[in-house]
């Protein structure tokens, strides 16, 4: 497949800047992924399309401050870190502004101020309450950066580190919070699983009052979903791994819908690509061990399960476990747009995009969602 298949036009107008005032004022567009109808509701309808039984699963992972701004330590230039996974020891891998200023061995200081002496040179100080050392290079910005601090790391970044949002959003973000779905725990995320933006917790009580159960899964959000795909054929594209978790009590609930015959419903794409990977690291596990594979739906036993994931889900890849996705509307081109594809048909997806510019419905991260069933 060519990665130009899933273009669409998009008007710059539609790309939501900011967040609506109340989470669940968004509009609601409904796509039946087995006819391609389309319908046209506000958020608060979702409940009319979620049952008694379903199980609505989402992603806690917390947006952490990872946009740093700084100085190059030898010339006072200004630099910018985006850190987007921990990787031990206090190094991380992160996207680094200007890339090709930015080489290995360079020293970067955060939380300083540049002097300039009086022959107009800039004087950078010699010590920072955060700095950190390029130790290697990466493909399209990214570096490996040791830091150096005193005192704890993740009170230091709350003190100097910006909400990283994405960069088609330009206006600034009056309150921090709002970037957080309502169910953050973990923190780890260089963006927010956006599709979890519109719930309230008086809506998901109302939701639960109908017999809708709740669980959660975690996937932290990283380089994935800043890269492009550079491809020009889909199947050419490789997908950066993220850290994901689905604790017991997640198993134990999706297994309980499944057995029940309720339906597994994804919030985001995020979700979605932690409940397929459990999916697939299950039925692995379960083979290895000469156990039953499917439960009596048909659908593979799940069991908590954790590690780094690479899946990458694109029309003619399968779903094992997901039945119907609540999402935001994506880029063009987009592995996100591939994803939605994979559950409704790029012709539905494509036909529902074009209706939804047409109504001038928001688009990306604060914009409206779609409820694929």
């Amino acid at each position: 497949m060519d990665v130009q298949d899933f273009d669409y036009d998009l008007p710059e107008e539609l790309i939501a800047q900011t967040p609506l005032l109340e989470r669940t004022q968004s509009r609601l567009m409904t796509l039946d992924k087995q006819s391609g109808a389309v319908g046209h509701h506000t958020f608060e309808q979702l409940a009319d399309y979620l049952k008694a039984g379903d199980l609505l699963v989402m992603n806690d992972t917390r947006v952490i401050p990872a946009r740093l701004f700084g100085v190059k330590a030898d010339t006072g230039a200004k630099v910018e870190l985006l850190l987007l996974k921990p990787l031990g020891e206090d190094r991380w891998e992160a996207l680094a502004r200007p890339g090709k200023r930015i080489k290995t061995g360079t020293e970067l200081l955060f939380g300083v101020q540049p002097e300039t002496a009086a022959d107009g040179t800039p004087v950078v100080p010699k010590q920072a309450p955060l700095s950190a050392v390029v130790e290697a290079e990466g493909e399209m910005g990214a570096r490996t950066v040791r830091f150096r601090y005193e005192g704890i790391f993740n009170e230091i970044l709350d003190k100097l580190g910006e909400m990283p949002l994405p960069p088609y959003i330009k206006e600034q973000l009056p309150e921090k919070e709002r970037y957080q779905t309502v169910y953050a725990r973990h923190a780890g995320s260089a963006a927010a699983p956006t599709a979890g933006l519109h719930f309230t917790g008086d809506f998901l009580d109302k939701l639960k009052s109908r017999g809708v159960r709740l669980a959660f899964v975690t996937l932290h959000v990283g380089l994935g979903t800043f890269r492009p795909v550079s491809a020009d054929k889909v199947e050419e594209h490789e997908m950066h791994a993220e850290y994901y978790e689905l604790p017991q009590e997640t198993a134990d609930l999706i297994n309980e819908t499944t057995a029940a015959g309720g339906r597994i419903v994804a919030v985001g794409t995020t979700s979605t690509r932690t409940l397929e990977t459990a999916a697939r690291q299950s039925r692995a596990a379960s083979e290895a061990q000469g156990g039953s594979v499917h439960t009596d739906s048909g659908k593979p036993y799940i069991r908590a399960c954790s590690g780094w994931t690479s899946i990458f889900i694109y029309p003619g890849v399968e779903f094992q476990l997901v039945d119907a996705m609540l999402t935001n509307f994506h880029l063009p081109k987009s592995t996100l747009l591939m994803l939605i594809s994979a559950m409704a048909g790029r012709e539905s997806i494509l036909n529902a995009y074009r209706e939804a510019v047409e109504r001038k419905y928001r688009f990306f991260s604060f914009g409206d969602a779609m409820f694929i069933y």
